[in-house]
């Protein structure tokens, strides 16, 4: 039960502290590490779709693997040095795993931003947590980005980590991290990286495939919680959950969409270039920017209900397997 306790104090601490800007972070070292390894595996493999996909896997299968190897190291080192040396570095991992309330501190300077009439600030804001071009966006494009990456990165900062964490500890935890930090660096259908990325967006699609479907399903149950409209949420989830290249990010996307009862999705603009998208639910109101705290409520609520569950479940499994 030491797994459940650690994930219960990091995610304490996530919500008292969040990432503290001049604390080191492991998905730093990731991002350095996945530099360092794109520069390697580049050149030593033919520059040829076939060879940049395989240089792309070799990346695929060390980072996440070199990841475990070491966390799980680390961990297993301390523990036997001490109980509660290992503990507090389970802690630890486990606080930097998740991005709760990151999260919301991010999106609400955003709506800060917004209510200052500052629109140049409010993209600045917003292009700290979207992947797309913020010049071109207007109020309600702002906002739209604000309350998508609220809802999608719920599955991958929070239910995602909670689950492989509660699943394996912090070294699975970890390794989540990185297969999703690769994604986030390499995973682009451009030119640069529609071959090396490849293998890092499809292990990142299968590993938040189960996450992201429980994440819209709390999504959903929050938004009654909250006085949204839990049956729109419903809804527009059935309907829109596979608008997106993604099998994965409608999921939550689609249920905050018909919670709050706006339409998000739509074409963006990435590097410079227009990627058409498709809408996800129904304009029956434009979107305003009381739309980002009512995401963060929603979001505060479905990660409370996410520990709750996932702990639950752990606990049940626990039981039954000492039994």
């Amino acid at each position: 039960m030491s797994v459940v306790a650690a994930a219960l104090c990091g995610f304490v601490l996530d919500l008292l502290l969040a990432d503290p800007p001049a604390f080191p972070h492991p998905v730093v070292w990731m991002g350095r590490a996945i530099g360092v390894l794109e520069r390697f595996l580049r050149p030593r493999f033919p520059q040829t779709r076939c060879g940049q996909r395989a240089a792309g896997a070799v990346l695929a299968a060390t980072l996440p693997v070199g990841t475990l190897a070491l966390s799980g190291a680390v961990c297993l080192v301390t523990w036997r040095i001490h109980p509660a040396l290992g503990f507090a570095v389970q802690v630890l991992w486990s606080w930097q795993a998740l991005a709760v309330r990151g999260l919301a501190q991010e999106s609400r300077r955003v709506y800060e931003q917004l209510r200052r009439g500052d629109l140049a600030a409010a993209r600045r804001a917003v292009g700290r947590i979207v992947g797309r071009d913020t010049e071109r966006l207007d109020e309600a494009g702002v906002t739209r980005a604000a309350v998508e990456t609220v809802a999608e990165n719920f599955a991958d900062g929070v239910v995602a980590p909670l689950m492989y964490l509660l699943l394996g500890g912090a070294p699975l935890a970890l390794c989540y991290k990185a297969i999703n930090t690769m994604d986030s660096m390499v995973g682009y259908k451009n030119e640069r990286y529609i071959d090396f990325g490849r293998a890092a967006a499809r292990l990142d699609d299968a590993a938040n495939y189960l996450p992201s479907r429980l994440a819209a399903l709390l999504w959903i149950a929050a938004a009654c919680l909250t006085g949204q409209n839990g049956s729109g949420a419903w809804r527009i989830w059935r309907r829109d959950r596979r608008c997106h290249a993604s099998p994965n990010s409608a999921q939550t996307e689609a249920a905050c969409a018909g919670a709050l009862g706006v339409q998000l999705g739509g074409p963006a603009y990435y590097f410079g270039a227009l990627c058409p998208k498709d809408t996800i639910g129904d304009a029956a109101r434009p979107v305003e920017d009381e739309d980002i705290l009512r995401a963060n409520r929603m979001l505060y609520t479905a990660a409370l209900l996410a520990l709750a569950a996932l702990c639950a479940l752990r606990a049940g499994l626990w039981y039954v397997l000492v039994r």
